[in-house]
């Protein structure tokens, strides 16, 4: 018997509790960079020295970060459930954090494409990307994340997993940013639906959630429990 599909919206607040700032907390600056100049497709155009040092910052970041208790959590869900992973975030901690499954909506920040063809993607690792470095097509290496102004290229590929879900779990995002925030949607009205997070996300409708207002970590605990008894007692 296959098993249930568990379909997991993570963002920026399941890895704030590994230290990584949220766009919410920087308050439109990240170590003093305006976040409009260095996160769009214009800002790139305009300075894009000024955009790869943010980045590099940001891998920096990332590298030294390490998973915490629910992205662990989640991942060792995966023994009793069919886990996919839908992130809005760029680290890479659901992956280190044993999740098999994870799909980036807003690109990954260990890797780099070219600015011509994007889609030569490289896998740098904690490297910065430099004024000058090049793809195989001879376009400059530019972080492969989406941008505001850019398209999100895996947008389809997550609603379908949404779409054929058996449990819906959101965690750490405020379900403000579209187009990303729209993929509840997707969801059967039927199924099981769980939200975990300090504050209430921007539902348009609410009816059917079961909320868990506490941090990540110690939510999806909870959850977890709740799951596995419910897969031992079926």
């Amino acid at each position: 018997m296959p098993k249930e599909k568990v379909v997991v919206l993570s963002g920026a607040g399941i890895s704030a509790e590994s230290g990584l700032k949220t766009f919410r907390d920087a308050g439109g600056l990240w170590e003093g960079y305006d976040i409009n100049e260095v996160a769009s497709i214009h800002g790139w155009k305009r300075a894009p020295q000024k955009v790869l040092e943010f980045y590099n910052l940001r891998r920096e970041q990332a590298a030294a970060a390490d998973p915490n208790p629910a992205h662990i959590g989640l991942a060792e869900l995966e023994e009793y459930y069919e886990v996919i992973v839908v992130t809005q975030n760029v680290d890479d901690l659901h992956e280190r954090g044993g999740a098999s499954n994870v799909i980036h909506l807003h690109g990954e920040l260990r890797k780099a494409k070219s600015e011509k063809d994007h889609s030569i993607i490289i896998d740098i690792g904690a490297d910065p990307i430099k004024i000058g470095d090049t793809a195989e097509d001879g376009g400059q290496l530019r972080p492969h994340v989406v941008w505001f102004g850019e398209m999100v290229p895996m947008l389809e590929t997550a609603a379908i997993e949404v779409e054929s879900a058996d449990i819906l779990i959101v965690i750490g995002t405020s379900l403000a940013v579209y187009p990303a925030a729209g993929l509840v949607n997707y969801a059967k009205p039927e199924i099981s639906k769980y939200i975990i997070d300090p504050s209430t996300p921007q539902l348009l409708n609410n009816e059917g959630w079961i909320h868990f207002k506490e941090p990540a970590s110690t939510g999806v605990a909870k959850l977890k429990k709740q799951l596995i008894k419910k897969k031992a007692d079926s």
